[in-house]
Formats: C-alpha cells, sequence, structure tokens
C-alpha cells in the first residue's frame, strides 16, 4: 500500500496500555502510519518511538497541529481526555479517545458538540463492545429471546497489588475519582449498552476508602424508567487468585452470563442451554487483546469510509449516572437522575 494511501495516525500517551496494544496494532497494519507520538515524559516517549519506529516525537500540542497527521488517538490520563479530543476535533482531527470521554457529563457533552461541529470521526475506548461473546449475548437481549428484562449486574473486580508508588489513578485531580472512574465507567457501559442504554431513573452508591485519596471500592444500584434493575459492584481491593469480571442478565424467559458466555431459556416449558459457539481469535490471542485489535480497526475503517460511527451521545448519560453514584456516597442517600 502506498504511503498516501494509509491513514496518518499520531498518538498521545505511551502509558501502558498504549505500549502493550494501541501502538504495537496499529504498527503492524499496512494501512496505517503512526507519523507520530506525544507524552509528558519526553525520554519516555523517544524510547517508545524507537522501539515501534516511529519517526516524530512532539509536545502534544504540536501533535495535534501536524498537517500530515489526519488522527489521533488519545492515551493519557483521564483529566486530559476532554481537552485533548476537543482541540484534536477542532483541529480536523478523527478522534479516539480512551474511556472516560471526559470527568464529567457536561465535559462529555462539550466533546460531542466540538464533534458535531467539526464533522469527524469521534470514537471512544470501550474495547468491550467489540467481544463476540459480548455480541452474542447482546443479540439474544435486543432479540427479545431472555422474555422481559429485570435485572443486569456487572462486577470488576481486580487482585490486590501492592503499589511501589501512587500513579495518576490513585489522584482525584487527575483521575476523577478511584475504582468506580477506573472500573465501573468501562464496567457500566457495558451494562447499559447490553440492554440497549436505557435512561437510568435513580442511583444509589456507596464506597470504601483504601490506601488513597479516591475509593477503593464501590457497589451501585440503579434503576432504569422502565423499571429494570441494574447493579455494578467494582474493586482494586479482590483478594482472590485471579481478577473477577462477570455480567448477568436476568430475564423472564432467560438468563445470560459471560465470561464464559453462557446462554439458558425456557424452551417447550423447561431450561435449555442454547449457548451459540464462539469464534477463537486468530494465532490464539487472547479476548482482551482482540478487542482491541477489533476497536481500532472499526475506527481505520470509520476513518475511510468502511464503517459507521455515529456519536456516542450515550456517554453523557452514562457520566451523569457517575456524577449521581459519586453524590450518592458522598451524602448517604438515594439520588434521581435530574435532581438539583
Amino acid at each position: 500500500m502506498k504511503g498516501s494511501d494509509r491513514v496518518r495516525v499520531g498518538v498521545i500517551g505511551t502509558g501502558a496500555m498504549s505500549q502493550l496494544m494501541h501502538l504495537p496494532i496499529l504498527c503492524e497494519r499496512r494501512d496505517v502510519e503512526v507519523v507520530a507520538v506525544a507524552d509528558a515524559d519526553r525520554p519516555k516517549a523517544e524510547a517508545i518511538a524507537g522501539r515501534f519506529g516511529i519517526p516524530h516525537v512532539v509536545d502534544d500540542e504540536a501533535l495535534i497541529a501536524r498537517s500530515d497527521v489526519e488522527a489521533i488517538v488519545v492515551c493519557t490520563p483521564n483529566h486530559l481526555h476532554e481537552a485533548q479530543a476537543v482541540a484534536g476535533l477542532e483541529a480536523g482531527k478523527h478522534v479516539l479517545v480512551e474511556r472516560p470521554l471526559a470527568l464529567t457529563a457536561a465535559g462529555a457533552r462539550r466533546v460531542l458538540d466540538a464533534a458535531e461541529r467539526s464533522g469527524r470521526k469521534l470514537n471512544v475506548g470501550l474495547y468491550h463492545r467489540f467481544r463476540p461473546d459480548v455480541s452474542a449475548l447482546r443479540a439474544f437481549v435486543a432479540g427479545g429471546e431472555l422474555g422481559e428484562l429485570h435485572a443486569i449486574r456487572g462486577v470488576r473486580l481486580n487482585r490486590k497489588v501492592p503499589l511501589a508508588r501512587t500513579t495518576w489513578r490513585q489522584r482525584p485531580e487527575e483521575a476523577g475519582g478511584g475504582a468506580l472512574m477506573d472500573l465501573g465507567v468501562q464496567a457500566l457501559d457495558l451494562c447499559l449498552w447490553m440492554v440497549g442504554c436505557p435512561e437510568i431513573a435513580r442511583v444509589t452508591a456507596n464506597m470504601a476508602a483504601g490506601d488513597f485519596e479516591v475509593e477503593e471500592s464501590a457497589t451501585l444500584v440503579a434503576e432504569t424508567r422502565e423499571g429494570l434493575s441494574v447493579s455494578l459492584e467494582v474493586s482494586w481491593s479482590y483478594f482472590g487468585d485471579a481478577d473477577y469480571r462477570r455480567i448477568r442478565v436476568m430475564g423472564h424467559e432467560g438468563s445470560g452470563l459471560l465470561p464464559p458466555l453462557s446462554v439458558h431459556k425456557q424452551l417447550g416449558g423447561r431450561p435449555l442451554d442454547v449457548t451459540p459457539r464462539q469464534p477463537k481469535p486468530r494465532g490464539g490471542e487472547d479476548p482482551y487483546t482482540n478487542s482491541y485489535r477489533r476497536a481500532l480497526d472499526h475506527f481505520v475503517r470509520c476513518i475511510v469510509g468502511q464503517a459507521e460511527a455515529p456519536l456516542p451521545q450515550e456517554q453523557v448519560h452514562l457520566m451523569e449516572v457517575i456524577e449521581a453514584a459519586y453524590r450518592s456516597a458522598r451524602e448517604g442517600r438515594e439520588v434521581a437522575l435530574g435532581d438539583g
């Protein structure tokens, strides 16, 4: 493929996920050229650029301003997402920004407004949506095969790991919160997306402090305007053999669970296992890495007009729910969405 035919990308942020996922996947694509990287830690960025053969290391403003960059991937700490996404869109770039889109609902709306004005593509790094098991269970839900839904529960528990030093994730001014912001945004998005992104009416949450300024664990219980119960449990402090991640959907005619994917529904008056067979990722790649590969492929195809990318309007309501959860935990009461 000729260089002029390749999508020219700049990556802002060279942290762990950028090194493990974004850069290896993008740099191996024949239809993508990673033109430049930016990071506040210039020596680290230079080392990463050398490792992946990326020709330019610049600061984030210079990267966004480059005329030879048509799309940017934002992999920076949470508090920078909104400003960098808006700056990229206003500069005429397509943008993929890691979650959360912004620290607040108002911030998410500002990013969406910038995308509407620019006419450029805006994708959010919600990689779980690209997992085949998630797509399969969502299809059962969307097709009404589980009957009327009454509950969905998400659990995302990370094993407790002693930290030699704190990172931006433990600093509230940079992360915007603790376990709920770090793990809960994507887990709650998965729950809501699984059932068609309904509107939440009320939220109750409590949070457990730990060794940091932000919460170490959080539990959220919410109800949609249609009466569906949504519950979420997240923690950085799980004592177990491995991280624990589950989502369960309960309906009057069936239920679903993942991972691993398991679907049972009532047929002939009794519950039967109707779990579909799942495709295996190429080369034995683990599902987590494969979900990043699929999401980044979708972003590239959106840029070249081979896939659709509706504006992620649901991210505004998602952050409204997150904000309501923090308020509920702080004030010790149920919070109604729209409650001043």
